[in-house]
């Protein structure tokens, strides 16, 4: 696989080329047809698995770099669905004890997904805009 250029400056990814032509696939939407090769430039230095990412939305690919495993999903979700939620409530709530909760806060929040706010005069966490934006993606997916 690799990444070329066609003469609109469209990005695509070579399923399979010939003389003549290539089999390309657009990563906006997996949709694949034959270029003519006189019609395509190559990209040096572009992996043609990140063009292939590319596809999918910014905040959908930020998010899915920053949550682990389902409890993060599920913190994600919560704090979208509630909005602002006090530690201490967090703490009551979920089934983490303080060092997991707060470990896992730390990595949400240096991922841009949470942002640390007062809620009722007390510190919190709120989910930022882009997991909003990404699990409404994610969520008008199902």
């Amino acid at each position: 696989m690799r990444t070329v250029r066609d003469s609109s400056g469209k990005y695509y990814v070579v399923v399979k080329s010939s003389t003549d032509s290539s089999l390309v696939r657009d990563p906006d939407d997996g949709s694949e047809r034959y270029i003519d090769n006189d019609r395509l430039e190559p990209i040096d230095g572009a992996s043609a698995l990140e063009t292939a990412a590319s596809g999918v939305s910014a905040p959908v690919r930020q998010l899915l770099a920053g949550v682990h495993d389902d409890v993060g999903l599920g913190l994600l979700a919560d704090l979208t669905d509630r909005g602002p939620v006090p530690v201490r409530d967090m703490m009551h709530e979920y089934d983490q004890c303080e060092s997991d909760l707060h470990g896992r806060l730390a990595e949400l929040r240096a991922a841009g997904l949470i942002k640390e706010c007062r809620v009722a005069g007390e510190r919190g966490y709120d989910a930022t805009e882009l997991t909003v934006e990404a699990l409404a993606t994610l969520r008008a997916e199902d």
